[in-house]
C-alpha cells in the first residue's frame, strides 16, 4: 500500500490548525454532539410528553413560522418591482404540502402537530404497556449479566496497563480503564434510551394510521421514533470519544512531547471502542436470540399449525415477539452502529501518524454530520395519505440523499479550512470521505434491490414457492449468495481508490464519510420495528381493517430498510475492520505480513472459520429458544379453555420470561470466542499471526453477513409480496405456505447471525488494537505463557455452558424441571 499522505508535513505548526490544543481540536465535535443530543431530545419529547408541549411558548414551528412570514412581506414588496416573486406573496404558500419548495417548513409544522397526537384506547395502551415492560425487562436482565462481565474486564485492562504501561506512567492503568467503562456505558445508555422511546412510539403509529391523515402520519410518527435512536447514538458516541480524548491526554509529565501524548491518548481511545463493542456483541446476539425465537415460534404454532393470522392475541407468543422487534432491531442495531462509528473516528486518529490536523478531521467530519442528518430528517416524508413502496422508499431516500449532499459540502468547507498550505493533501482526503458516503449509497441499493419484493430476485422466490417449501428456501440461499458480488465489488474499488489518494488514512476516511449521516441512515433502519409493534397493535386490539392496511405497508418498507440498514452496517463494519486492522498493524510494528508464513496462514484459516463457527452457535441457540417457545405455545392452546376460540387471554408473560432467559444464557458462549480468540492467539503465537487472524475473519464474516442477511430479507418480503399485494392467491394458499416456511428459516439469518458478524470482526479488531502495545516488538512464541490465561478460561467456558445450558434446558411449562435438549448432541462437538 501506498504511504499515508499525513504526518509531520503540517505548514506552519505556529498557528491554527496545525498548533491546535486537544481540547480545541475536539470543540467542534462537541458542539455538534451536543446539537445531535439535543436533537434526540427535543423527538423525544414530540413522542413521549404532550403536556409539556402543550405548554411550549416558542416552538421550532412558530420560529419557522415567522421567518416565513417576514419572508414574504420582503418578497411582497419584491413583486412590486419583479412578478417573478408574485406567488410567494400568499401565507398560503407556505401550507401547501404539495409545493416542494416549501416542504421543509410544511414537515416542521407537521411534525409539531404530531407532537401532541393520542396514545388510542385503552386496549392499544395495554399491548403497548405490555411491550414496553417486557422490553425493559429484557434489557434489565441483560445489563445485569453485562454489568459482571464489564466489571471484570474494566479490572483487567487496569492491571495489564498499570503492570505495562504504554508510555512510563503507571496511570495508563486507569486511563484505560476508564476509556473501557465509559464506552460500555454510553453504548448501553443509547440502546436504552432509543429503545425507551421506540416502545412509546409504536401505539402512537397505530392511532395515527387510525385517526390521522393515514400513511404520511404514521409514516412521520414512526421515523421521528427511529430518529430518536439515531441522534442518540451519534451524538453520545461522538461526545464520549471526543471527552476520553481530551480527558487521557491529561496528567503526562512535562518532558513528554505533544505528540508522544497524542500518540498515548490514541492507543488509550482504543479501550473506549473495546467497551462499545462489548456491549454490542451481547445486545446483538442476545437481542436477536429473543427475537427470533419468539419470531419463529409464533409463527410455525399460529401461522402453519393453527392457521390463525400474524399478530393475533391469542398467540401467547405474540407479545414476546413484539418485544423482540425493541431489544433486536433497535437496541442490537443501535449498539451495533456506535461501535462502527466510534471505532472508525479511534482507527483515523491512531493512522493519522502524529498529524494534528489529521486527528482533528475525524471528529470535525462526524460533527458536520450530525448537523446534515438534522436538517436531512425535516425533509422525510410524503405528500398524500396513500403512496406506494416505490414512493415511501423514496419518501426515506429524499431525506438520506440531501443529508449527504449537505456532508459533503460541509466536508469541503472543512478541508479548506483544515489543510490550508497543502491543499493537494486535503482534496485528497476529501475525495476519500466522497467516496464513502457513495459507497455507503451503492450499498443499500444493492441490498434493496435484492430485498424489496419491487424488484425480480424477491419475486423468484415467490415463484419458486409453486413447488413446495424447499424450493423456496434453495432459491433463497441462491439470492443471499449471488447478492455478495455487487457489495464486495463497491467495497473493493473503495478501498483501491482510497488508498490511492490517501493511504491508509484516506481508507479509513472513507469509512468516517460512509458513517458521517448515521443519525438519519439509523432512523431508516429502526423505524421499521415500530411500524411492525403498530401493525402488532392494530391487530391486537381489533382496528379497522384499514389500520392495518397502512402498518403493513409501512411493516414491508421496514423489511427493506432494516435489509438496507443491515447492508450499510455491514459495508461500514468492513471498512472500520479494515481501519482497525491497519491501526493493529501500526501500533504491533509490524512491517510486512507474509500471507505464506506458517503462522500468517494458521491464523488467516482459524479467523476464516470463527464467522462460521459464531453464525453456528447463534442459529443452535435460536432453534433451542424457539423450541421452548414452541412447546410452550402448544401447551397453552392445550390447556388453556377457551383460549383458541378467543374467550380466555394468553399468558404472554410466560413467553416473554422464556425468551429473556434463553437469550441471555445463549450469548455467553458466542461472546467468549469472539473475545477470548484475539487474546489466544495473539499472545501464544504472536502479532503476525494475530494480523492473520483479523483478516481471515472480515473476509469470511463479510461475505457470510451479506448472504445471510440478504437471504433473511428476500425470504422475509417474499411473504410479504403474497400478504400485502395478493401475488399468487394471497394468503392462505400453499405458496404463502412455502414462503411463511422460508421467512422462517430466514428470521435467525437476517436478525441473528448474519447483523452479529458485523459485531464479531469488529470487536476482534478493537481487541488486537487494544493489545497491540503489549504486543508489539516481540517474537513469536515469546508471550506463549499469557495466552494460556485466556486458553483456559475458554476451555472453562465451554464446559460450563455445556453443562448448565446446552446439556440440559428448563421446561416451558415449568421452571423447575429438566428435559434434554434436542441441540445437546450437537453442542458437545464445541
Amino acid at each position: 500500500m501506498s504511504e499515508p499522505t499525513l504526518g509531520k508535513a503540517c505548514p506552519d505548526s505556529s498557528t491554527f490548525p496545525c498548533d491546535a490544543t486537544p481540547l480545541e481540536s475536539v470543540a467542534f465535535a462537541l458542539a455538534a454532539g451536543g446539537v445531535g443530543l439535543f436533537m434526540s431530545m427535543f423527538l423525544t419529547r414530540k413522542v413521549r410528553n404532550e403536556e409539556l408541549v402543550k405548554r411550549m411558548r416558542m416552538t421550532l414551528t412558530d420560529t419557522a413560522f415567522w421567518i416565513l412570514f417576514y419572508v414574504s412581506c420582503i418578497t411582497h414588496l419584491t413583486s412590486l418591482i419583479s412578478p417573478h416573486f408574485t406567488d410567494f406573496t400568499s401565507l398560503d404558500y407556505y401550507n401547501d404540502p404539495s409545493n416542494n419548495y416549501n416542504y421543509f417548513y410544511y414537515n416542521i409544522k407537521k411534525k409539531q402537530q404530531l407532537k401532541v397526537m393520542p396514545r388510542g384506547n385503552d386496549l392499544m395502551n395495554s399491548i403497548s404497556d405490555k411491550i414496553k415492560s417486557g422490553a425493559r425487562s429484557f434489557l434489565v436482565t441483560e445489563y445485569s449479566y453485562l454489568a459482571r462481565f464489564v466489571g471484570v474486564a474494566s479490572i483487567v485492562l487496569f492491571l495489564l496497563y498499570f503492570f505495562q504501561p504504554n508510555s512510563t506512567e503507571k496511570l495508563d492503568g486507569l486511563r484505560y480503564a476508564g476509556c473501557f467503562l465509559v464506552g460500555a456505558f454510553l453504548s448501553a445508555s443509547a440502546g436504552w434510551n432509543g429503545m425507551v422511546v421506540a416502545t412509546d412510539a409504536n401505539v402512537k403509529t397505530t392511532q395515527a394510521a387510525d385517526k390521522g391523515r393515514g400513511l404520511n402520519d404514521a409514516l412521520q410518527v414512526a421515523f421521528t421514533g427511529g430518529a430518536v435512536m439515531g441522534f442518540m447514538v451519534v451524538s453520545l458516541g461522538l461526545l464520549g470519544v471526543s471527552i476520553m480524548y481530551y480527558l487521557v491526554g491529561l496528567g503526562y509529565e512535562d518532558n513528554a512531547t505533544d505528540k508522544e501524548i497524542l500518540t498515548y491518548s490514541a492507543d488509550a481511545l482504543a479501550a473506549f471502542g473495546f467497551g462499545a463493542s462489548s456491549i454490542a456483541l451481547f445486545a446483538r446476539v442476545a437481542g436477536g436470540i429473543y427475537t427470533k425465537a419468539a419470531d419463529v415460534g409464533a409463527d410455525l404454532v399460529g401461522k402453519i399449525e393453527m392457521d390463525i393470522p400474524e399478530d393475533d392475541p391469542r398467540n401467547p407468543a405474540v407479545i414476546a415477539d413484539n418485544v423482540g422487534d425493541n431489544v433486536g432491531d433497535v437496541a442490537g442495531m443501535g449498539a451495533d452502529l456506535f461501535e462502527s462509528f466510534v471505532g472508525s473516528i479511534i482507527a483515523t486518529i491512531v493512522l493519522a501518524d502524529e498529524d494534528v490536523v489529521g486527528v482533528m478531521l475525524p471528529f470535525w467530519i462526524a460533527g458536520s454530520g450530525i448537523i446534515a442528518s438534522a436538517i436531512g430528517y425535516f425533509f422525510v416524508g410524503i405528500h398524500s395519505g396513500t403512496a406506494t413502496q416505490k414512493e415511501l422508499l423514496g419518501a426515506l431516500h429524499k431525506g438520506t440523499m440531501i443529508a449527504s449532499v449537505l456532508e459533503l459540502i460541509f466536508a469541503a468547507v472543512i478541508i479548506f479550512i483544515l489543510f490550508k498550505g497543502r491543499q493537494k493533501v486535503g482534496w485528497s482526503i476529501f475525495g476519500c470521505i466522497a467516496i464513502g458516503l457513495t459507497s455507503g449509497v451503492l450499498i443499500g441499493q444493492s441490498t434493496e434491490y435484492f430485498t424489496s419484493y419491487s424488484h425480480w430476485p424477491t419475486r423468484s422466490i415467490v415463484n419458486a414457492g409453486e413447488t413446495g417449501p424447499a424450493t423456496v428456501v434453495i432459491q433463497g440461499l441462491g439470492i443471499g449468495k449471488i447478492s455478495t458480488v455487487i457489495p464486495v465489488l463497491i467495497l473493493s474499488v473503495t478501498i483501491l481508490l482510497c488508498n490511492h489518494l490517501s493511504g491508509l488514512y484516506g481508507i479509513s476516511m472513507s469509512a468516517v464519510g460512509m458513517l458521517s449521516t448515521l443519525g438519519l441512515t439509523l432512523a431508516t433502519d429502526c423505524y421499521g420495528p415500530i411500524a411492525d409493534n403498530a401493525g402488532g397493535i392494530a391487530e391486537m386490539a381489533d382496528l379497522d381493517d384499514h389500520v392495518r392496511e397502512t402498518t403493513d405497508a409501512l411493516d414491508a418498507l421496514g423489511n427493506t430498510t432494516a435489509a438496507t440498514g443491515k447492508g450499510f452496517a455491514i459495508g461500514s463494519a468492513v471498512l472500520t475492520a479494515l481501519s482497525l486492522l491497519a491501526a493493529f498493524k501500526t501500533k504491533a510494528e509490524i512491517d510486512i505480513v507474509d500471507i505464506t508464513e506458517p503462522t500468517v496462514l494458521t491464523g488467516a484459516l482459524i479467523g476464516g472459520m470463527l464467522p462460521f463457527l459464531f453464525a453456528a452457535l447463534t442459529m443452535l441457540s435460536v432453534q433451542k429458544a424457539a423450541g421452548a417457545i414452541i412447546v410452550e405455545v402448544r401447551r397453552q392452546f392445550e390447556e388453556i379453555p377457551g383460549l383458541r376460540e378467543g374467550t380466555a387471554e394468553a399468558d404472554s408473560d410466560r413467553c416473554v420470561a422464556i425468551s429473556t432467559k434463553s437469550s441471555c444464557e445463549e450469548m455467553i458462549l458466542p461472546g467468549l470466542y469472539a473475545i477470548l480468540s484475539p487474546l489466544i492467539i495473539g499472545f501464544i503465537i504472536g502479532a503476525k499471526a494475530l494480523t492473520g487472524l483479523l483478516a481471515g475473519s472480515i473476509i469470511s464474516g463479510m461475505m457470510l453477513a451479506v448472504s445471510m442477511s440478504n437471504s433473511g430479507g428476500a425470504w422475509d418480503n417474499a411473504k410479504k409480496y403474497i400478504e400485502i399485494e395478493g401475488a399468487m392467491g394471497g394468503k392462505g394458499t400453499d405458496i404463502h405456505k412455502a414462503c411463511v416456511v422460508g421467512d422462517t428459516v430466514g428470521d435467525p439469518y437476517k436478525d441473528t447471525s448474519g447483523p452479529a458478524l458485523n459485531i464479531l470482526i469488529k470487536l476482534m479488531s478493537i481487541i488486537a488494537l487494544t493489545i497491540a502495545p503489549s504486543i508489539a516488538g516481540t517474537e513469536e512464541w515469546e508471550l506463549w505463557y499469557w495466552g494460556l490465561i485466556p486458553l483456559i478460561v475458554l476451555i472453562l467456558g465451554n464446559y460450563f455452558v455445556y453443562r448448565m445450558y446446552w446439556k440440559t434446558t428448563t421446561k416451558p411449562g415449568d421452571a423447575a424441571g429438566p428435559i434434554v435438549s434436542p441441540s445437546a448432541n450437537l453442542s458437545s462437538v464445541v
